[in-house]
């Protein structure tokens, strides 16, 4: 049976009208021949400008050359498969088409079908963007840490240095010798928190955080004792329970980072005239691994204030040492660690985080 018998017998043209893709069939000279309404509802045009015209005046000035060269392959018998260009509708908007095209030689025409791919290339683009913001945002933040940690050092050797010229024999008072081993401790502390610091923006750890054995009770002795005069100034107690769980899988800059901006979080929004009670206790579920830092103070008021808990620069109470950064700290660091964070707070209560590790 002839193609025309065919085409006759099933009556295509019903098939070619409705179909909301663009149907289209070419001429090797570059013409349109036939074109489905969707397509001229599509451009914009009336369906004689559209004959009028090559199908080059159609197609985005900037992918004419490659549309030609493709095209070319075409008229060698070459079938053309998902190619994307840009098309330019009479209103001047852009267009991104996907097409799929069969050549037949001994017509000289060319049976094309197109699908309208704009709002996907405008999801990809925002994508690239959003890529582009965020890298360029973290290697700004990872500059900035770097130029930070690194500037530090000096004013930090410098206390060194100079506790290290005090006479301590000259000193007579015990609580003054006192005070200035914890001064001590306290300057050597930071400087190896630098260090470190320094040490894993070199190695890129921060990005891609390396993961070990981290004894929790370790991690939060050593921050307690660097803490040791803030605490004994405000009276702060610690309930600490790591009897279910006293190593984790995670990586150990990042979790120091945590408990210390939780505990010191803690003692920073204790009620007036209250001293802190911080409780940190670690436990297994069938999920994973979990620590739960609570304490006893001034808490907020989660319906108002959960939505923007870890963004950065958010600050909920007129403390003067607020500065948005640490529950980001806290939420990005989980986020590296592939875990989570979960709140649950009381104005005049107190607040309860749950530290959640998957595995």
């Amino acid at each position: 049976m002839e193609l025309n018998d065919i085409e006759t017998e099933l009556d295509l043209e019903p098939f070619f009208s409705q179909s909301q893709d663009y149907l289209c069939i070419a001429g090797y000279d570059g013409y349109f021949r036939k074109i489905n309404p969707a397509f001229i509802k599509l451009m914009g045009y009336t369906r004689e400008e559209i004959f009028a015209n090559p199908i080059s005046h159609f197609v985005h000035p900037e992918d004419r050359q490659n549309t030609a060269e493709t095209r070319a392959k075409i008229l060698e018998g070459i079938p053309l498969l998902h190619f994307q260009n840009r098309y330019l509708t009479k209103s001047g908007e852009i267009v991104w088409l996907t097409w799929t095209s069969i050549p037949m030689p001994e017509k000289e025409l060319i049976y094309a079908i197109s699908k309208n791919i704009t709002h996907l290339k405008k999801l990809e683009e925002d994508r690239q963007f959003r890529i582009k913001y965020l890298t360029s945002k973290n290697s700004g933040l990872t500059q900035l840490s770097y130029t930070t940690a690194h500037d530090l050092r000096s004013p930090v050797n410098n206390l060194i240095s100079l506790v290290n010229l005090l006479d301590r024999s000259k000193i007579q008072d015990e609580e003054n010798l006192m005070c200035l081993e914890l001064l001590e401790k306290s300057i050597y502390k930071l400087k190896d928190t630098l260090n470190n610091q320094v040490d894993n923006l070199k190695e890129n750890r921060l990005l891609k955080p390396s993961l070990e054995p981290v004894n929790l009770r370790e991690v939060s002795q050593t921050i307690v004792d660097s803490l040791r005069s803030l605490i004994e100034e405000t009276g702060t107690s610690f309930e600490i329970d790591f009897s279910e769980i006293e190593f984790l899988q995670v990586n150990k800059f990042y979790l120091h980072s945590i408990f210390l901006n939780l505990i010191t979080n803690s003692i920073k929004y204790a009620k007036p005239g209250i001293p802190p009670i911080i409780s940190i206790i670690s436990r297994k579920n069938e999920v994973g691994s979990q620590i739960l830092f609570s304490d006893n103070g001034i808490g907020f008021d989660m319906e108002k204030n959960k939505s923007k808990l870890f963004e950065l620069n958010q600050v909920f109470t007129d403390h003067k040492d607020s500065k948005g950064i640490g529950l980001y700290l806290v939420k990005s660091y989980m986020n590296s660690l592939g875990g989570d964070i979960e709140v649950v707070s009381k104005t005049g209560v107190g607040t309860t985080f749950t530290l959640i590790f998957k595995g």
